[in-house]
């Protein structure tokens, strides 16, 4: 009698655990349990200050999903349309906190937040990324001519965001017109950022780096990174509701300026994850990936989150937000801009540069603390 040969045993598959990986598993757990504490606290009445801040600490765990799902979907899809889904999803969380946070009234805080978020990625995050990078690697070189392209882009944003400020001021040619002249400078920027889009998605410079530690096995299927995207928006969605209806009482309890509290606060806690992400790659020797990661986030808040929020406030209604600010932010604005391309201009980074750009995020951080305090109406 033959023998016969026995089948090969069957492979396990892959539970979900495995497949999403250690770092997508603590943000989850991260989001879930913080947004869990979040919905009971706002249920059962609990305090301001506890809902804010485990509001803050969700909505940091869901912009880490959503960094991890649209790096995901560029591993499958490549650099160049990877940049472009960083720039639809990757500032969700922002893009929410502002839509409620102009519901509320905060028109100063939003002001302040998008300013914020330019200025703490432009100084606060790469001069972490420059600081820690240097001191473990020395100097660090990355790509000229893509930064470059980058940071031109930056000061062009920059400058068109205060030509508002600048026309509107008392005997200027449009004062009384800031609404009128922020919506058109948002529309030409929008039209600016999709022209960005083709360029982007064919791999010219300001396309985002894969990340070389996500190895070809280890890519999410493409239903579960469309999915947890979904997810995380959602969730964005909700905590982003909490976290601005909490904003005003909470912080108005420590008597801190809404200036201070858009400009600072609210602006890391909206890129809190994708700060840390730079200043991993910098650890990692990644100079390339820390810079574009740095400066493309901030190109995308100038050139799309600012416009967006500006044209969605005419559509919902209640408080405009226009791009007319203080002149002081205006100012910090420019000058941060403009040291920070003057740095990475050469294409070499170190430490001391790093901590250049740290000490003038913290003179503008100190120059709005002490403006009026949030009051709770």
């Amino acid at each position: 009698m033959a023998s016969q040969t026995a089948p090969p045993p069957e492979l396990p598959r892959p539970n979900l655990a495995a497949v999403l990986g250690k770092q997508a598993l603590i943000l989850i757990s991260l989001a879930v349990v913080a947004g869990g504490l979040s919905l009971v606290l706002v249920l059962a009445g609990g305090a301001p200050t506890m809902i804010f801040v485990a509001s803050a600490v969700a909505l940091a765990g869901l912009a880490g999903l959503v960094g991890e799902g649209t790096e995901q979907l560029g591993q499958r899809f490549g650099p160049g349309l990877t940049g472009v889904l960083q720039s639809a999803l990757g500032n969700l969380p922002e893009l929410f906190i502002g839509i409620f946070s102009l519901r509320a009234g905060l028109i100063v805080v939003v002001q302040s937040a998008l300013i914020g978020s330019i200025l703490a990625n432009s100084l606060l995050v790469m001069g972490l990324a420059f600081v820690f990078g240097g001191l473990k690697h020395g100097v660090q070189t990355f790509g000229v001519q893509p930064v470059r392209m980058i940071a031109t882009l930056l000061v062009l944003a920059v400058a068109a965001l205060a030509i508002p400020t600048l026309a509107t001021a008392p005997g200027a040619p449009d004062a009384g017109h800031a609404t009128d002249l922020s919506v058109i400078t948002a529309i030409v920027l929008l039209i600016l950022f999709a022209a960005s889009i083709p360029f982007s998605i064919s791999g010219g410079p300001g396309a985002s780096s894969l990340n070389p530690e996500i190895k070809a096995s280890e890519v999410w299927p493409l239903r579960l990174g469309v999915g947890v995207l979904i997810v995380a928006a959602i969730g964005s969605a909700f905590v982003s509701d909490w976290f601005v209806d909490s904003l005003r009482p909470a912080l108005a309890s420590f008597g801190i300026s809404e200036a201070f509290a858009g400009l600072v606060i609210v602006a890391i806690a909206g890129n809190a994850v994708e700060n840390v992400a730079s200043v991993q790659a910098a650890l990692r020797n990644q100079a390339d990936l820390a810079i574009s990661l740095v400066l493309n986030s901030s190109l995308q808040v100038a050139l799309a989150l600012i416009p967006a929020l500006v044209l969605i406030s005419v559509v919902i209604g209640g408080p405009t937000l226009t791009l007319v600010t203080s002149p002081l932010l205006i100012g910090a604005l420019g000058l941060s801009v403009i040291l920070s391309a003057f740095v990475v201009f050469d294409g070499e980074s170190t430490w001391l540069e790093g901590l250049a750009l740290i000490a003038l995020y913290v003179i503008i951080a100190a120059s709005v603390w002490f403006g009026p305090p949030i009051q709770v109406h």
